[in-house]
């Protein structure tokens, strides 16, 4: 199947729109007809070598549409289905998928599909890698079944297509990982969409009081909107942990570090109370380091701890953030800020470096 699809050949910081050729499924496999996939900072961190995949490589890893082909054994998935991608890949036989933590399945490496499969290639039919055994930033994309998860038909896929990362990520760490209490003390420190949905995810939990601390204004004003009571201008504040820490009465129950840098994580880390608990979401690069007093874990019962993808189940969670939003308890619309054609995905990838959009969407005829 010819497709037109994002490439990153590790050019330059550059990502390319380009006809590649994308096989039809396997067994096991299921071939998707995109609708839409979202533009995320790891599809950037790709490009800049937070996340060091090998190029060449199909971006994309936030996506939702339609069945178009399926595979010989598959039961689960018939043509039609709507569908969103997951970017870890549940075997749901190693010692994590059967343990209730499918997040960290670990049986497929990060740049092909289970079983080791590729099933893309560019014009001259060259091997592309594709990004978290997903590869749909693409018109057309083939993946194993088990990086696919069913919904209903009767909700938009522009919109879904967020729940396969930022939302999930957001959402599941204040949800899943850190299980927070109605009444807590909440701080979110980056409120880009994966930000912005920690901060939807500490409504829907009951937290009294979501401080919001971003440099950026246009993303405090939005964090607003989604639910922030207080939000902090970092680029302003001279000591930004002493002022939630003043705001708390001594320190937020949880913090949410999604930015992914150790300055940070050291941040929200120092600006939660005794028995508080910070929650690393953010991906930092390979070689960033974190630095806390590390008799305050014994003496102040502190918590560190990450969120990796949200702690996520995806068959049991992506179709309850379908529902929750479906319900009028979830904000999806108010996290597109723009959305592009894929011929405009250059433009889509600068916006997000620039930080103009909580989230960019490319849309598939």
């Amino acid at each position: 199947m010819k497709s037109k699809a994002v490439v990153f050949r590790g050019e330059n910081l550059t990502v390319h729109v380009e006809d590649i050729l994308v096989d039809p499924p396997g067994p096991g496999e299921v071939m998707i007809k995109m609708a839409a996939c979202g533009v995320c900072h790891s599809d950037l961190s790709v490009t800049n070598g937070t996340l060091p995949l090998p190029p060449p490589i199909v971006l994309g890893h936030e996506g939702a549409g339609v069945i178009a082909q399926v595979g010989a054994g598959v039961t689960d998935f018939k043509v039609g289905d709507h569908v969103i991608s997951s970017f870890v890949n549940t075997c749901g036989k190693c010692r994590f998928c059967v343990t209730g933590r499918p997040n960290l399945c670990g049986a497929t490496p990060p740049m092909v599909l289970f079983g080791g499969h590729l099933r893309t290639s560019d014009a001259a039919g060259r091997p592309l890698n594709v990004m978290a055994s997903c590869g749909v930033m693409a018109e057309y994309a083939t993946l194993h079944e088990n990086s696919v998860v069913k919904i209903s038909q009767d909700a938009p896929l522009d919109r879904c297509a967020l729940i396969g990362c930022g939302v999930m990520t957001g959402w599941g760490a204040v949800c899943n990982t850190a299980a927070v209490e109605p009444g807590s003390t909440c701080v979110v420190f980056g409120v880009g969409g994966v930000g912005l949905s920690a901060i939807s995810g500490c409504v829907a939990a009951g937290a009294s009081m979501i401080i919001a601390v971003d440099m950026l204004a246009n993303k405090l004003e939005m964090a607003k909107t989604f639910g922030a009571t207080h939000v902090i201008d970092a680029s302003k504040s001279s000591n930004a942990v002493k002022e939630i820490r003043n705001l708390t009465n001594g320190g937020a129950d949880y913090a949410f570090e999604c930015v992914g840098h150790g300055d940070i994580v050291a941040q929200a880390y120092g600006s939660v109370c005794k028995g508080g608990t910070a929650v690393v979401v953010g991906v930092a690069r390979p070689d960033n380091i974190t630095t806390i007093k590390t008799a305050t874990l014994a003496f102040e019962e502190k918590t560190l701890k990450g969120s990796y993808y949200g702690s996520t189940r995806p068959r049991y969670d992506f179709p309850r953030l379908v529902g929750l939003y479906q319900a009028g308890k979830l904000k999806l619309d108010e996290l597109i800020t723009k959305r592009y054609s894929i011929d405009q995905a250059p433009q889509a990838f600068d916006d997000l470096a620039q930080g103009r959009n909580a989230r960019g969407v490319i849309v598939f005829d």
